[in-house]
């Protein structure tokens, strides 16, 4: 095993543990019952996790499914949600950073004083990290609810790009990956931070709980990589079922469409709705995001109608011409190495277009 691929996947894991663990934190304090401790013990999966990846994969990922990440997400969803409907009533400054900074910098001179005489060095590390923790424990709690909403997003993201890569997707594909998500986890945080801080949305439970659902709802796209790989189907097996050579060639397409459709901006379109049409409530930011969720949805409509048009030329094309009936259902990538083959000609070996070529059939075609 790599040393490198070996630090990389036991920091990441620990990063997601230490997270994990510091949201417990909160609720234990938030709920001031040492019983939500339980709630640490969800670690023991990760770790259980990982320990399976070191012996059977070398500490490398799988192909389609980040188990590290789907355990992260439930190591630390139960803990955002006990935060989330706790929701104290702590009041918040109007500059709280200013009135922190200076009482903890007393606190910090104190216990440094206090250390001088016969404690030593190791009381006043002691001390200073005990004082730490005392600030901490002050900041507000909506605060804190908050950046740990926006800490998990950001965690997902960095940890999926230290987590090492299966020999299944490409560095190339990873980077990919990582900007989609990007954009997702600004969505689903925006989604998450305006409308639970809407203040009838707070009075109704049931609400709550709704937003919360559709928000872990959301979430369950990240330990997935479909978005960037192909399905590898065999063309004698489907070519004769035109779903099926469908999924075949677009299938990271059809991915993206049905995440947005089905996980993400179609499930916020309709929680903002009912929030609009059913409990009559109107902001400016709520308007505005409901009409993003629209477009994008009806973009997505859009773009499948494009995919679904531009197949059924390619079929027809190749039926007028006496040609295979079928579409290409093996990876742009293998069209790569069988060029390299001088033997080989062009007109014999179908593959898939690049993405920029999805859109309008080739020549060939």
């Amino acid at each position: 095993m790599e040393p490198m691929v070996l630090l990389n996947a036991l920091v990441t894991r620990l990063l997601f543990v230490l997270h994990s663990l510091i949201g417990v934190w909160r609720v234990t304090a938030v709920k001031k019952e040492p019983k939500y401790w339980l709630l640490a013990l969800l670690n023991l999966l990760l770790c259980l996790e990982t320990g399976l990846t070191l012996k059977f994969k070398q500490g490398r990922g799988y192909k389609w499914f980040s188990p590290a990440i789907f355990l992260y997400l439930i190591c630390t969803v139960p803990s955002l949600w006990l935060l989330e409907i706790h929701h104290g009533t702590q009041y918040c400054g109007n500059e709280p950073g200013a009135v922190q900074v200076n009482f903890s910098n007393q606190d910090f001179n104190q216990s440094r004083d206090s250390s001088h005489g016969s404690e030593g060095t190791d009381h006043h590390i002691i001390q200073t990290a005990k004082v730490f923790v005392n600030q901490l424990s002050t900041i507000c709690e909506t605060v804190w609810t908050l950046a740990l909403h926006q800490t998990f997003l950001l965690l997902l993201v960095v940890g999926r790009w230290l987590l090492p890569i299966g020999v299944e997707i490409t560095r190339d594909q990873l980077s990919q990956l990582l900007l989609m998500f990007v954009g997702t986890a600004a969505d689903i945080l925006e989604f998450a931070s305006e409308t639970l801080d809407i203040e009838h949305v707070r009075k109704n439970y049931a609400l709550i709980n709704a937003i919360l659902a559709v928000w872990t709802w959301s979430m369950l796209q990240f330990p997935l990589d479909l978005a960037v790989q192909h399905i590898g189907c065999k063309p004698a097996a489907s070519s004769r079922r035109i779903p099926s050579l469908l999924l075949c060639r677009y299938s990271a397409e059809l991915w993206n469409i049905g995440v947005s459709l089905f996980i993400q901006d179609g499930p916020f379109f309709i929680v903002r709705s009912i929030l609009m049409g059913h409990f009559r409530i109107f902001n400016q930011m709520l308007v505005f995001f409901t009409a993003k969720n629209i477009l994008v949805v009806t973009l997505q409509l859009y773009r499948l109608a494009v995919i679904t048009l531009d197949f059924r030329a390619t079929i027809q094309q190749k039926s007028r011409k006496g040609g295979v009936s079928c579409c290409p259902c093996e990876p742009y990538e293998a069209h790569i190495h069988a060029t390299t083959d001088h033997n080989t000609e062009v007109s014999e070996f179908v593959a898939f277009p690049r993405k920029e070529e999805a859109q309008a059939p080739s020549e060939d075609q």
